[in-house]
């Protein structure tokens, strides 16, 4: 009970904390909220990430929606395990490939199964480039496969590498924004680099004016 008062103490300052520091609100240009279990699949800039789009969900929706991140940097110490686990409830993914227990993707759709929305990145690590866009790993394609009646939701957080740029230990105070996108689904018979094509597009979209619409030209690497 104690460490479940804990986490919600927890949840209630984080969200708080990101809404004071970054002053971040969602747009809903494409989707409206909805329990029934999503992937929200955004650019990644900044560890700050998925906070941020955790922090715009609605409360209920956001209690059951769980990011999919890296087990070596949620594990790695007490706090974080307590954050990643106990507040975040994160899908805690070994990207090493010879420490893997259980296959990624299995474990991403045993949590929609059990009615949870995920965070998903589909760069694999964060873009500290110029390209608005790392190439997209496969892991969105074969979770798409998996479960094609899942809506999957473009999410573009503007300005967050801004608030947490690389080495800062603190953020900078700047107005953030979490546009959502128009749901995509895997299409029959739709070839892998077509649908990641697609998805990529489809983020790009909701950048704001100005901005490149193109990703990095390099070869995208494999999940599985």
């Amino acid at each position: 009970m104690t460490r479940r008062l804990a986490a919600a103490a927890a949840t209630v300052a984080v969200t708080a904390f990101a809404r004071v520091v970054t002053g971040v609100r969602p747009n809903w240009v494409g989707a409206l909220p909805d329990p029934a279990p999503r992937v929200y699949f955004a650019n990644h800039a900044s560890h700050g990430d998925f906070v941020l789009i955790w922090t715009v969900l609605p409360p209920a929706i956001r209690r059951r929606t769980r990011p999919v991140a890296g087990a070596d940097y949620w594990l790695k110490d007490r706090l974080r395990r307590f954050l990643g686990i106990d507040v975040f409830d994160a899908v805690l993914i070994e990207r090493d490939r010879a420490a893997r227990a259980a296959d990624p993707i299995g474990r991403m759709t045993d949590a929609l199964d059990a009615g949870s929305s995920l965070i998903l990145f589909p760069e694999g690590t964060r873009n500290m480039t110029e390209a608005p866009l790392l190439p997209f790993k496969s892991g969105l394609y074969h979770l798409a496969a998996a479960r094609p009646e899942v809506d999957l939701v473009p999410v573009y957080i503007e300005n967050l590498n801004r608030v947490m740029p690389k080495g800062a230990l603190v953020p900078v105070p700047l107005l953030c924004t979490v546009t959502f996108g128009a749901p995509m689904r895997l299409r029959a018979g739709e070839p892998k680099p077509a649908f990641l094509a697609r998805a990529e597009a489809s983020l790009l979209a909701l950048a704001p004016r100005g901005a490149p619409r193109t990703a990095s030209p390099s070869t995208p690497a494999e999940t599985r």
